[in-house]
């Protein structure tokens, strides 16, 4: 699978589970189960709002502290948008399977740096949002995420949408943002040497891809705004599009 591909999205490719999804794009693949809410363990109770579990599992090998850190900033940006007081004492339980990832990825990753953990974040993260809406799980939001990158070259830097591998490792920060669908920022982890004013850019270029404003065009409109984003997903119309369709699919029968 070539990095720069189209994102792909299955809805419900796991019968036995509540939700599920399978998500690709920029060389990852994924796939997602749901399960919820569900009666939770006496460690895990809270008498006032339900707990988020979030697994993750390697394509490769058993999880480490790179896995747990990746569970982490997840299991605290969904709690914000899963309404968890509508269950108290519940568990929502959310396995995450990476069964690809691009070339080099796990290279070296024993010795982990937040910057290996980066480029997949995007996508566990939009894997996670489809299966929540394949379980029907109530959240105040759906959300979005994106990877941008500060490249080097030559003299002058480039900021980079979903960068390669070789484009990390010469890289000179490297941020992940995720903004709600009420363009709310959710999420933003950041790693390298960066000024304000790159972050301004790299906000408004993350901002760009997750929190694109609807338009209807048609005819030559149309054409000519897909050849102004090419290369750049509009993630939100996405992740409407892959549940309309899936909807449809359900009720094509009628």
């Amino acid at each position: 699978m070539t990095a720069n591909t189209a994102p792909e999205a299955a809805l419900g490719v796991l019968p036995k589970a509540d939700g599920s999804a399978k998500y690709s794009h920029a060389g990852y693949t994924i796939t997602a189960s749901v399960n919820g809410p569900l009666e939770a363990q006496r460690k895990d109770e809270h008498p006032n709002e339900a707990h988020v579990d979030v697994i993750v599992r390697p394509a490769a090998g058993v999880g480490a502290t790179r896995e747990r850190h990746l569970e982490s900033v997840l299991q605290s940006s969904l709690s914000q948008i899963i309404l968890v007081k509508n269950f108290p004492r519940g568990l929502i339980q959310i396995v995450l399977q990476i069964e690809e990832t691009p070339e080099n990825d796990y290279v070296n990753t024993k010795l982990v740096q937040a910057s290996v953990n980066f480029p997949i974040m995007p996508a566990l993260f939009q894997t996670c949002i489809l299966a929540l809406l394949s379980a029907a799980v109530p959240m105040r939001a759906t959300a979005t995420a994106s990877v941008v990158a500060i490249v080097l070259e030559g003299e002058k830097k480039k900021t980079v949408v979903d960068p390669t591998p070789k484009q990390l490792q010469t890289a000179q920060s490297v941020h992940v943002l995720a903004f709600t669908s009420h363009d709310e920022l959710l999420l933003a982890e950041s790693e390298g040497d960066f000024t304000v004013q790159e972050w301004d850019e790299i906000y408004e270029t993350a901002k760009g891809i997750c929190c694109r404003p609807q338009t209807r065009k048609s005819g030559a409109e149309m054409v000519l705004d897909e050849a102004d984003v090419a290369g750049q997903a509009d993630m939100r119309q996405f992740i409407r599009s892959t549940m309309e369709g899936k909807v449809a699919a359900d009720l094509h029968w009628k």
